[in-house]
């Protein structure tokens, strides 16, 4: 009953209109005081929140992925690719996902992701005669590779929340990243094929490649060091961002010289606002986080599960139905920090590899950002392709579908989240 009452508290602050941070934490503040426990566990609570070496890689990549956008990155890397596949059927879709997926390998960041390669793609695609729905989804839906692709900020908040290895975490992500992504590719030239509404691009020469793939490669290369430096253990996750925005800064500085001084300030400025933003909602959970626990709220949950759900299916089938709905009112980073504490107990006793729950949830709250009325990727879209909120929410519901698919077939087969980490 007090975890039901304090469910419809949460919802009526939300419906408020009161930003999702404030919401927890006067929520949480409220309740430890109804509690009577003392009201210096709050500050503690907000200091503990941040006070971690870990998530000094949240700016970090955020700096990163905003000197890349700033410095015309995700130009070169669609330009690349398409001189590749775009002569396929719909190939401008598929060099979309393609520079996506890398973009996000990148960033670490979907919201990054979505602008950075939309602003390109969506002129391309409008002007080859694309359906404007589906270009639209599409470049929604292909943002959104930037939470499981690694390196992944809700990778870092889940891995800390949680207490898990974030690099455990990014190399499993890989696979299913892969895999959401070329089944998005698989669906894209199906649609061009069926559809009928594209205008295909003459092969580009081998000169024209060469000279494509020359100019993204830098970028290639960043992501890889990131990424194996990670794997073999030459920094953590952390010093990974560090090294990933030295190497950011050098490659639109000094190589490409597309980024000055006025780039490099709203990339700055932006990354602080982002930043901002997370550590609040992150501080606001940490607090709602401490008084559930003290009103022992996941423990009598975790109970329940054991009582009421007695296979690890049925828990993820349940878990996946609650974040369905959740996706309809919360954002991804809110929905990671309020379940996650309230879940993660009841994962042993079940059997559960948190390692791979984790990117099950992460796929979940991945199609979130996609899922009106709260997407985020959906306004980015909306604001790049200057477009009504109605053709983007349209364009996305295949995706969506192709998500929740590649939910099941990670049941079906959990190697293909965990062989990399665990067994390579």
């Amino acid at each position: 009953m007090t975890a039901a009452l304090i469910l419809v508290a949460l919802i009526g602050l939300l419906v408020t209109g009161l930003p999702i941070a404030f919401a927890l934490g006067l929520l949480g503040f409220a309740l430890l005081g109804l509690a009577g426990f003392s009201p210096v566990i709050v500050p503690q609570a907000l200091y503990g929140a941040v006070d971690n070496f870990i998530l000094l890689a949240v700016p970090l990549f955020l700096l990163m992925s905003n000197v890349l956008l700033k410095g015309g990155v995700g130009r070169d890397l669609f330009a690349a690719a398409q001189s590749w596949v775009g002569h396929w059927p719909g190939g401008l879709a598929v060099a979309t996902i393609i520079s996506c997926a890398i973009f996000a390998a990148i960033s670490g960041s979907s919201v990054a992701t979505a602008a950075t390669i939309g602003t390109v793609a969506i002129p391309e695609m409008m002007a080859r005669g694309y359906d404007r729905r589906f270009a639209l989804g599409l470049l929604a839906a292909g943002g959104t590779l930037g939470i499981l692709i690694p390196p992944s900020i809700p990778m870092i908040v889940y891995g800390v929340v949680a207490e898990e290895s974030i690099v455990s975490l990014f190399l499993a992500g890989i696979a299913p990243g892969v895999i959401l992504a070329a089944l998005f590719i698989a669906y894209s030239v199906l649609a061009a094929k069926l559809g009928g509404r594209w205008t295909p691009l003459p092969r580009a020469s081998r000169a024209e490649r060469l000279r494509a793939s020359l100019r993204a490669l830098p970028a290639l290369i960043l992501a890889l060091i990131v990424i194996i430096g990670i794997y073999v253990g030459a920094f953590t996750p952390t010093e990974a961002a560090g090294v990933g925005f030295a190497l950011a800064l050098l490659l639109t500085v000094c190589v490409l010289r597309t980024l000055d001084w006025a780039g490099l300030k709203a990339a700055v400025m932006a990354s602080m606002r982002t930043t901002v933003t997370v550590f609040l909602i992150i501080a606001g959970a940490k607090v709602f986080a401490k008084a559930i626990t003290l009103y022992r709220i996941p423990q009598y949950i975790s109970m329940a599960i054991a009582t009421h759900v007695a296979t690890p299916g049925l828990f993820v089938l349940v878990v996946c139905l609650v974040l369905l709905v959740m996706g309809f009112f919360l954002e991804a980073l809110s929905m990671l920090l309020i379940m996650v504490p309230v879940l993660h107990p009841s994962l042993m006793g079940l059997g559960i590899d948190p390692i791979w729950f984790g990117i099950m949830f992460l796929i979940m709250i991945e199609r979130a950002l996609i899922t009106p009325p709260v997407g985020l990727n959906l306004f980015v879209i909306q604001a790049v392709g200057k477009a009504d909120m109605d053709d983007v929410a349209r364009g996305v519901w295949p995706f969506i579908v192709i998500m929740l698919g590649t939910i099941a077939v990670l049941y079906a087969a959990p190697e293909l989240a965990l062989y990399i980490p665990f067994r390579l």
